[in-house]
């Protein structure tokens, strides 16, 4: 996955914050959906690319339960970058809380994750009861 990941960075639209960030969603049925971050003037309108990658599953017709693994890389650091809670937030909701994240940095360095640890508190179904 490294090396898709290094070259979907390339597609990223980082005008402003120069922070590129590229991640692959990995069905259970091995189907990869890809997305970037997509930045805008108006800050609260951009997109992160782990809710460009999910959103894009879920708009090819994949439902809750049918995702497998996250693949994330921030390439414009040396440091291994995890998602923001707004991805998480939207991770906890698609994923299984065995499920494994996986954070590179450009140069292929990675830590795995599993949901659980990295939304211990999700705001989920149980919470609008």
């Amino acid at each position: 996955m490294y090396q898709k990941l290094l070259n979907l960075l390339n597609n990223s639209y980082a005008p402003y914050s120069k922070f590129k960030v590229a991640a692959i969603v990995k069905m259970k049925d091995g189907t990869e959906f890809n997305g970037v971050n997509v930045e805008n003037a108006s800050y609260g309108a951009a997109i992160c690319a782990e809710r460009s990658a999910i959103v894009s599953a879920v708009s090819n017709g994949y439902k809750k339960g049918d995702f497998d693994s996250l693949y994330v890389m921030c390439g414009d650091s040396n440091t291994i970058s995890t998602c923001c809670f707004i991805c998480r937030q939207v991770i906890s909701e698609f994923f299984d809380k065995t499920a494994n994240v996986i954070c590179y940095d450009k140069n292929g360095n990675f830590r795995e994750y599993l949901v659980k640890d990295l939304c211990p508190y999700p705001f989920d179904v149980e919470d609008l009861k």
